[in-house]
């Protein structure tokens, strides 16, 4: 079965050139400033799920920087916002649908992780944006890329960083973490929240994020910092900003980050 489209047209356009208008355009704002960081031996991504208008400067940094690896096998990981579950779902999905065409699903992945651990799948939960707005971008940068999605509701950190320790010791496999960070306060406060959450990554903090990190996919980036620790990778911010910076509302702000992790 295709995973299909649910969110196009209000998180992300439904045309793909629509898309690459929004892709052009945070490239070339980034590139009047900045030059990508060469970052060798990507492993794992952690990017927002915003809608484009908001955060998809931010993602579009970290896609550019994962599209110099040799990376094609990717597991997107998401936190579910629409209904509550149990444990991680994964699905046996044939493809992935998206305006610039279906990406195929990884079966190498798929029926290694399903060999290796029991999960079951709640389709309803794959209906989600955190992981779907993450397609168009993984498309648009590795157009012969294969994917997985999990989406995890009441989960465990250390259950699922060891499927994460998994994906990373097979060769051309990588991790994409999908999380926005402090939702609905002042600028100033979710400058100072979001601070702790920076810190916590850069610096692969497990414990820091305990200290006042709000974020809505705060298991996923937990579990990817335990399997960062573990496995001894780097870690590198790409971007920070909240939503005042697209709106102009410093009332009422969401933040995002990207990062890559690192051999």
């Amino acid at each position: 079965m295709k995973r299909k489209m649910s969110v196009e047209g209000s998180f992300y356009p439904a045309r793909a050139v629509e898309i690459e208008r929004y892709f052009e355009h945070f490239s070339a704002v980034y590139d009047e400033e900045k030059t990508l960081p060469a970052v060798k031996k990507i492993k794992a991504l952690i990017v927002p799920h915003a809608g484009y208008i908001y955060s998809g400067y931010t993602a579009n940094i970290a896609y550019r920087i994962l599209q110099k690896s040799k990376i094609k096998k990717l597991v997107v990981i998401g936190p579910s916002h629409k209904m509550a579950f149990e444990g991680v779902s994964l699905c046996g999905f044939s493809s992935y649908e998206t305006p610039f065409g279906d990406i195929g699903s990884s079966n190498f992945l798929l029926q290694k992780i399903k060999e290796q651990f029991s999960l079951s799948c709640t389709s309803q939960a794959h209906m989600e944006h955190s992981t779907e707005v993450q397609f168009p971008f993984i498309k648009h940068y590795i157009e012969d890329a294969e994917i997985i999605e999990l989406v995890y509701s009441y989960a465990d950190a250390e259950s699922l960083s060891k499927i994460i320790d998994f994906v990373l010791k097979e060769e051309d496999c990588g991790v994409i973490i999908s999380t926005d960070l402090s939702h609905f306060h002042t600028l100033s406060n979710a400058v100072r929240l979001d601070n702790i959450c920076l810190e916590a990554i850069e610096n692969i903090e497990i414990k820091k994020l305990q200290k006042g990190c709000e974020a809505c996919g705060i298991l996923g980036v937990e579990a990817l910092l335990l399997s960062a620790k573990r496995l001894g990778l780097n870690s590198l911010l790409l971007d920070y900003r909240t939503s005042a910076d697209a709106s102009g509302d410093t009332e009422s702000v969401v933040g995002y980050v990207s990062a890559c992790l690192y051999e």
